[in-house]
């Protein structure tokens, strides 16, 4: 009798130390919780006040440049995935409509077999775009790799940035801070997508969060590279 008392009490002590640390970790988890919605809510909102009065449509977005389109997937067999695809045909329109003088496709490179902006300048060009308007920017790994880019790597001061209307506030926010003086467009045929669209526009939460350090601790682009004249000299050429 006396031994199973004994184990008892064991039991109950051991039983209630472990409460007690659930209860401490439950506590550290709500707290925890609670600083991961204050952060993603600030990143959200400082995403949409640096795009404040930068979003336009297609049709009344001011002059500029450069249009810097952000790549997206593409197919197996180099064709441009409907996401990118809605991106270049803005980039199209603003071209034709003389919004812009050219065009900087960046994207991902980082493969071999597969190669973003050679894709979106093949679409672009066959399209009536012509080639020498088109520059290629083969390390636009993320949004923000694509705005420091631009501004570090091609001396873009003022450019319109294209991507879908999901993903326009944080690109034109990030480019912004980068030193860009940037509109956006963004585009909605996409939209038609539904499942993928929202996933995207879920994603937006932690992008945000993941946009405001990469501006806080001022990283370089994973390739950074030396300055290229090429978005000059299409200027000039055009």
């Amino acid at each position: 009798m006396g031994g199973r008392v004994a184990r008892w009490r064991a039991w109950w002590a051991t039983d209630r130390r472990v409460v007690r640390l659930i209860r401490r970790l439950l506590l550290v988890g709500a707290a925890g919780a609670v600083l991961s919605a204050a952060v993603t809510a600030g990143s959200v909102v400082w995403v949409r006040d640096g795009a404040e009065g930068h979003v336009f449509t297609a049709a009344d977005v001011p002059e500029a440049p450069v249009a810097l389109v952000l790549g997206a997937k593409v197919e197996p067999d180099g064709t441009p995935s409907p996401f990118l695809a809605g991106r270049l045909e803005i980039a199209r329109q603003l071209f034709a409509a003389g919004k812009v003088r050219v065009v900087l496709v960046s994207g991902d490179h980082m493969n071999w077999d597969y190669d973003e902006p050679d894709a979106m300048r093949r679409w672009l060009v066959e399209r009536g775009v012509p080639a020498d308007r088109v520059v290629l920017d083969h390390a636009g790994f993320d949004t923000y790799d694509s705005c420091a880019r631009a501004r570090r790597v091609f001396g873009v001061r003022q450019a319109t940035v294209v991507t879908q209307s999901f993903h326009l506030p944080r690109a034109v926010t990030l480019c912004r801070r980068l030193g860009i003086d940037t509109n956006g467009v963004g585009d909605d045929t996409a939209r038609r997508y539904a499942d993928q669209w929202r996933i995207s526009t879920t994603r937006e939460y932690g992008a945000a969060v993941k946009a405001a350090a990469d501006v806080l601790s001022g990283r370089d682009p994973v390739h950074l590279g030396r300055r290229e004249t090429a978005v000059d000299d299409a200027l000039r050429a055009g």
